[in-house]
């Protein structure tokens, strides 16, 4: 009888069992390599040989060597990664907008404060020069603040650009990485045996791509894994991959855009398709809450800008100037034409929109407007204004006047803008994004520098008569117009009581400008036919009279009507109807209730991202304790296997000795 059969099952099991201590060897060596995928040897018992007396097993064979891989839970860490980073450069990026909404004597609340209380001090001394002075550095203090705020606001935006250039640039490359080792992985899928750590580079370069941009995996029956972003768009498709792009935004130019490269041209990528990464994070700060934090800022600039050059207009300088030049410098609003408007021979846009403010105190908003031709009805325009990126749109309201108004052209009004196109009308298909407000901060700027050009008096005074029978006194007089109708022209007032009151009013107040009457009631304001209004207290006597007459030019030193005027912008509601003070104060609430919301959504997608790993890595990673175990198991194995060969060979020798005697 031969010893050769228990030999060849030695040797088996001494292969069996080294395949299994190297396979364990492999895994604690790696135990500490992130990504890296439990490896185990599949052991198959080989077909016994039959006999006349039964099957004798002929040992065991070494399949393959499997890793431990859940493709659910990989695909689970990596969504989760990608909302974690998503969320994370979203929270970095809102606490670099919040260093720009400062508190304190640093924030532009209190330089708005500062300066328009400064008027309360030009109305007690207006002739006085050193008080002067005062408002115009409080002037530039303020328009300086505002300017800066809006060069750090356009310091984040270039940083946002740069950071998505250098997203894009590691997105590029790890796309080409995952194409190469799908092409090494397919050429091994031929000996059908899997490629292990191929497969887990792979997945590491999946991970760490997911941290970029959001992706979905499908495989291939080759063992390629074919990736695709925002919703279907390719990016690895086998050995091939696909390139991203950063190029200015459509709507405009100063932001930035992501698309995939193909061939001459840039597919762009719509920010709601990506729904998770750091791009995603940035195009969503980008277009949401910088643009916000930036209208915003202009809101307020623009709003106390606007007030204090229109009263500044209405008033006299101590030169006696008419009209008085402005205070202080703004950029108009912008209307910005899409890169795919109908555009001449030489590439300028054939349709051109001009907006200038309307002037209306209070009435801006901070947001941008969509504009573009309603489909289905040609000639027919639509401006739609914008909020956190999105359209505003009431569906069963299209014309509601608060959010969206639809209008034929050349020229509307609307919250606080007037459009005209009268020179060069928009192209069927064209849009424009309005931007109102959004650069009012910038370019802001004190045009004054002579303390004489602040116009402190009102170009008119009232006067009561000493004949009046009356109690009346004259109180403050506010011009409500920059260009008077009769410049230089006196108005007598003349009361008439009304016995009966006529509609509840007990008096009718004539005009000797403009020869119209008013019904009033004692306490209401009288508004003139000069472009002005004037508050009186007391009653008037039946016949009594208001004479209104241009300021002397002496007086025009002690004169503080219009500093008056200027001082009451302070508690005027210019950012809707609440003071500039209360508006700065919803802002600093708004973009901290931001910073907040952040924080906590980042806190929350981040333990869930590390949870998801945890989960992963128990099923797939390298437990050191079951290796240790495993390593004694096969150690022992293998010492059995080889003192399986000794007794084979001893019986071997027996053999020899008895076929030798």
């Amino acid at each position: 009888m031969s010893a050769s059969p228990l030999m060849s099952l030695g040797i088996k099991a001494l292969a069996a069992n080294y395949a299994a201590l190297q396979t364990v060897g492999h895994n604690i060596s790696n135990a500490n390599v992130a990504g890296y995928s439990r490896q185990s040897v599949q052991l198959v018992t080989a077909q016994g040989q039959f006999t006349g007396a039964g099957f004798f097993g002929k040992g065991v064979d070494v399949a393959t060597v499997t890793r431990s891989h859940n493709a659910f839970l990989t695909g689970e860490a990596s969504r989760s990664s990608s909302l974690a980073s998503l969320d994370g450069v979203r929270l970095n990026k809102l606490n670099q907008l919040e260093t720009v909404f400062k508190t304190g004597e640093a924030g532009l609340g209190h330089a708005v404060s500062s300066f328009l209380n400064s008027m309360g001090d030009l109305a007690t001394r207006p002739g006085d020069s050193a008080t002067r002075q005062v408002v115009l550095t409080r002037a530039a203090d303020m328009s300086a603040r505002f300017s800066e705020a809006g060069q750090a606001l356009d310091d984040i935006q270039a940083g946002v650009s740069a950071d998505l250039q250098t997203s894009v640039t590691t997105i590029n490359g790890l796309a080409r990485n995952i194409a190469s080792v799908n092409q090494q992985i397919a050429a091994l899928k031929g000996l059908g045996q899997p490629a292990n750590d191929l497969e887990d580079q792979r997945d590491r370069l999946i991970a760490s791509l997911s941290e970029e941009v959001q992706v979905s995996r499908i495989p291939a029956d080759d063992g390629t894994m074919g990736i695709f972003i925002a919703g279907g768009q390719r990016l690895v498709l086998g050995a091939e991959a696909a390139q991203l792009a950063v190029r200015p935004d459509p709507n405009d130019p100063r932001r930035a855009a992501v698309g995939v490269v193909a061939g001459p041209r840039v597919n762009l990528l719509d920010q709601s398709s990506l729904a998770g990464g750091t791009v995603a994070g940035l195009l969503r700060f980008q277009n949401t809450d910088l643009v916000d934090g930036r209208n915003l800022v202009g809101r307020m600039a623009a709003e106390v800008g606007l007030a204090v050059n229109q009263q500044q207009q209405r008033g006299l300088n101590l030169m006696g100037s008419d009209p008085t030049p402005e205070l202080f410098r703004l950029t108009q609003p912008l209307a910005l034409p899409n890169t795919n408007n109908a555009r001449d021979v030489s590439g300028a846009p054939l349709g051109v929109v001009q907006m200038s403010y309307s002037g209306e105190p209070g009435a801006l908003r901070a947001s941008e407007y969509d504009l573009r031709e309603v489909p289905g009805s040609p000639g027919t325009w639509q401006m739609t204004r914008m909020a956190g990126g999105q359209l505003l749109v009431d569906p069963d309201d299209p014309d509601d006047g608060l959010d969206r108004i639809r209008f034929t052209g050349p020229t509307v009004t609307f919250q606080g803008i007037t459009l005209d196109w009268t020179a060069a009308p928009p192209q069927t298909g064209d849009s424009f994004r309005l931007q109102t407000v959004g650069r009012a901060a910038n370019d802001m700027a004190t045009l004054l520098r002579d303390p004489r050009d602040l116009a402190a008096a009102s170009p008119l005074v009232a006067t009561a008569p000493a004949a009046n029978s009356g109690t009346m006194q004259v109180g403050p007089l506010t011009m409500t117009t920059a260009s008077l109708p009769f410049p230089g022209a006196s108005e007598t007032l003349l009361f008439t009581r009304l016995v009966p009151a006529v509609d509840g009013f007990d008096y009718s107040v004539s005009s000797s400008l403009t020869g119209a009457s008013v019904l009033w009631n004692p306490g209401d304001r009288l508004v003139g036919g000069n472009g002005y209004e004037l508050q009186v207290s007391g009653v008037p006597g039946d016949g009594d009279a208001l004479v209104i007459d241009p300021t002397p030019a002496g007086t025009l030193a002690s004169n503080n009507g219009n500093a008056r005027a200027m001082l009451a912008l302070r508690d005027l509601g210019l950012i809707e109807g609440v003071s500039v003070t209360d508006g700065y104060a919803m802002a600093l609430a708004e973009v901290g209730a931001r910073v907040q919301s952040g924080a906590s959504t980042a806190s929350i997608s981040s333990a869930v991202a590390r949870q998801a790993e945890t989960q992963r890595s128990s099923q797939s990673g390298v437990n050191l304790d079951e290796e240790a175990a495993r390593l004694i198991q096969f150690q022992q194995s293998y010492q059995a296997a080889a003192k399986m060969l000794q007794v084979a060979q001893s019986l071997f020798d027996t053999l020899l000795q008895t076929t030798g005697n």
